[in-house]
């Protein structure tokens, strides 16, 4: 390996926020990942006003209580886990304005990795922008009517929703829950039914204002532990060996969907799979991580 994982590490968080929004300033974020607060444990809880439903006869998915003040709860990760599970989760990036580009032939989807982790037998978790499912309908569906796969929300623009955060324009504080609930409706439009009321911040970028925007959805939302590096990456073994390296009982590990802006993240899984399962770790939707 020619690059080395502290070098890695510190390119990695910048990578993991720039896929999908075409580059831009690499400004410090309003607020970067951090460890979840202190909440509940997660418990199953039916659907709140905003967030998706589930099929009937399917069992809610966990969430959190809200925080002090009604603030959205964040969860990065399965504390204190004694059992190997580690949940793998994908962005499917798209930003609003990049129709243009989609037009011109670039593909922010990746047909391939999904591919792979339906041959690998990996359960996965799919933040997708409602954008990517407005571009991609038929494959949103399919991803998102595969038991091995839930889809979550990663707003519908792919705007941060707090500044500065790596350059993305911003969401303005009264647009942000309309926004994420766009993002629902579209994968609605688009046939998808394994939908969890779980959200991630575009860039990983909050504050309690955001938080608070987004309370009255009752949606979770889901930060990470484990930091991929894969976004702009072009060396795959060293994308597997952060993760590799960063893994732990219970992590949460943030890769992205996006062929454009990922181009090596399927390369990568092929190595991390089996080296995880060789060391006795079990893939898990983050439905099943917050509900163990």
């Amino acid at each position: 390996m020619t690059i080395s994982v502290r070098k890695l590490s510190a390119l990695a968080l910048l990578g993991a926020v720039l896929v999908g929004c075409g580059g831009g300033a690499a400004d410090s974020p309003a607020h970067p990942a951090r460890p979840a607060p202190k909440t509940p444990a997660a418990s199953p809880s039916p659907s709140t006003k905003g967030a998706p439903g589930r099929p009937s006869g399917h069992t809610a998915p966990p969430t959190l209580a809200p925080e002090a003040g009604g603030l959205t709860p964040v969860y990065t990760h399965r504390a204190k886990s004694a059992e190997k599970v580690v949940a793998l989760t994908f962005d499917a990036d798209m930003t609003a304005d990049q129709g243009p580009r989609a037009a011109r032939g670039e593909r922010f989807d990746n047909p391939q990795l999904i591919a792979t982790l339906r041959r690998l037998k990996v359960d996965a978790t799919v933040f997708m922008t409602g954008r990517w499912a407005e571009q991609y309908p038929q494959e949103a569906k399919s991803i998102g009517n595969d038991p091995r796969f839930e889809i979550a929300n990663h707003s519908f623009s792919h705007y941060a929703f707090a500044s500065p955060c790596y350059g993305l324009p911003t969401v303005a504080g009264p647009d942000m829950a309309s926004d994420v609930q766009r993002a629902f409706d579209a994968f609605r439009d688009a046939g998808v039914t394994n939908v969890v009321p779980y959200f991630r911040f575009p860039g990983g970028c909050y504050d309690d204002d955001a938080r608070r925007a987004l309370a009255p959805l009752g949606v979770t939302a889901i930060q990470w532990d484990v930091v991929s590096g894969d976004a702009f990456a072009k060396d795959a073994d060293a994308v597997a060996e952060q993760v590799l390296t960063g893994v732990k009982p219970g992590s949460l590990v943030v890769m992205h969907c996006t062929r454009s802006a990922a181009p090596v993240t399927e390369r990568a899984v092929r190595r991390i799979v089996p080296e995880l399962r060789a060391k006795g770790y079990r893939f898990v939707k983050v439905s099943e991580l917050m509900s163990r």
